[in-house]
């Protein structure tokens, strides 16, 4: 099977077993009673599920235990040696984050160290200070803050990340959406509404295995990008939020072409911010950041932040870098991830496959990154969402993946296998497929 998402055959780096298709429940050129039976099956299966007390959870995507593990020789790596050249990290100072940790974090956004500030646990901090920046205090003075605008809007691509819309939305920014497409945003809506709307003042991106549909940009599709800061007004900027760079399940992973280097073939090096982090890398609730942007811009943030924070946490800084001197060592680590994440992704896809074909929906088949990205047919997000809840599995929210929380279509699903156990996500997994079939058979019958 070719990946929905990308078009590309689909290889977890594993030979797959081939696929039993026992409990596989069609629906095409069936009469009304044998539908009528289906859902009788079905129902029983689901009913037989409630006394088994299950607690599982595929909300979010966070990484388990077994993957904190592979970062626990951060714990007493600096010896008591907490010297970063002559940078005393235990002190105040370098507001920009200590020279080793710049530099690291250059190598995985392919940046010239000096644009790169390093920052705390959370690139989700930094996405926040900038949206704030921008919106509150200007990126070039205050006649370039966004709320001087009637009705300032950031583009969302959809299905995206919860987390963005959230910034926006707590902030007072209007969100407008255009669809994913299997190379990036639909780039003729984005540009059409950056053309046609002055207060179209900025664009949320997951570049590469995009959150939730798995989707790395194309090469056009990362240059167009690039080229928004030509036409756009001067206040308009690119969240580029990185966060899964280096997070495989394939192998080989996918490549990302440089949106630096695109920016500096434009001539928009202003218009675009890069984020990325170490939080499904090495320990996600104390693990390093960075931020990204050209010289200009990086000296306003720099000015900005150093309001509320005096500085980050150096010395955690200089843990991971005493752990990952290089690019090189950091993507070997990520290589033992891979190979603890990607059996929970097949078991996943290989329950989908067996359970369900086009009729019941259809779903993403990621190289890298964190979720499955799933459509139902339009209506019955909530209804399997809440099926799974009656049982005792839990799934992210529906219409999470949209502004508001606002799935216009109420299909999408986001699945976040990670976290627990092989055992509990092939379980899940098939809790999951029943209650697609039970919600989809209802769907059917009623109509």
């Amino acid at each position: 099977a070719n990946c929905i998402c990308c078009g590309s055959p689909y290889n977890l780096g594993t030979t797959p077993t081939p696929f039993s298709r026992e409990n596989f429940v069609p629906l095409n050129q069936h009469s009304n009673d044998e539908l009528l039976a289906l859902r009788q099956q079905v129902q029983s299966r689901y009913n037989s599920l409630k006394s088994e007390g299950l607690q599982l959870d595929l909300t979010r995507g966070k990484p388990s235990s077994a993957q904190l593990d592979l970062s626990n020789g951060l714990d007493g790596i600096l010896q008591a040696n907490y010297m970063a050249g002559a940078v005393d990290t235990r002190n105040y100072g370098s507001p920009l984050g200590i020279a080793e940790a710049r530099a690291l974090g250059a190598e995985l956004l392919g940046v010239p160290a000096d644009q790169v500030l390093a920052g705390g646990n959370a690139s989700l901090t930094l996405m926040f200070f900038a949206v704030m920046l921008q919106n509150n205090i200007g990126c070039r003075g205050s006649d370039s803050a966004w709320n001087r605008r009637a009705a300032a809007k950031v583009i969302c691509p959809v299905p995206g990340y919860d987390r963005h819309f959230t910034i926006c939305e707590t902030l007072g920014v209007d969100m407008v959406t255009v669809p994913m497409t299997d190379s990036g945003p639909d780039m003729d809506a984005v540009e059409s509404l950056v053309k046609t709307d002055p207060d179209v003042v900025g664009l949320w991106c997951v570049p590469k295995y995009s959150n939730p549909t798995g989707c790395t940009y194309s090469d056009e599709t990362v240059d167009r990008i690039a080229a928004l800061g030509k036409t756009a007004d001067p206040s308009f900027r690119v969240f580029w939020d990185n966060a899964y760079a280096e997070h495989h399940i394939a192998t080989p992973g996918e490549t990302l072409a440089s949106i630096y280097d695109a920016c500096l073939r434009h001539g928009t090096e202003d218009s675009v911010w890069q984020f990325a982090s170490t939080s499904k890398m090495t320990f996600a609730g104390a693990g390093i950041s960075w931020a990204a942007s050209s010289p200009g811009n990086l000296a306003t943030f720099k000015k900005f932040v150093n309001a509320a924070i005096i500085g980050f946490d150096h010395v955690n800084q200089l843990r991971h870098v005493k752990m990952f001197p290089n690019l090189e060592t950091l993507r070997e680590h990520m290589e033992k991830h891979r190979q603890l994440i990607a059996p929970k992704f097949e078991a996943v896809l290989r329950q989908l496959d067996e359970d369900l074909d086009a009729d019941y929906g259809e779903w993403t088949r990621p190289a890298g990154g964190y979720f499955i990205s799933f459509d139902a047919q339009p209506g019955l997000a909530q209804r399997i969402v809440d099926l799974a809840s009656e049982v005792g599995v839990k799934l992210t929210p529906a219409g999470a993946t949209f502004p508001y929380g606002k799935d216009p279509q109420n299909q999408n699903i986001r699945l976040a296998p990670s976290l627990p156990p092989l055992e509990e996500v092939q379980k899940a997994a098939q809790v999951f497929t029943l209650c697609v079939q039970l919600a989809t058979l209802e769907q059917k019958l009623a109509s």
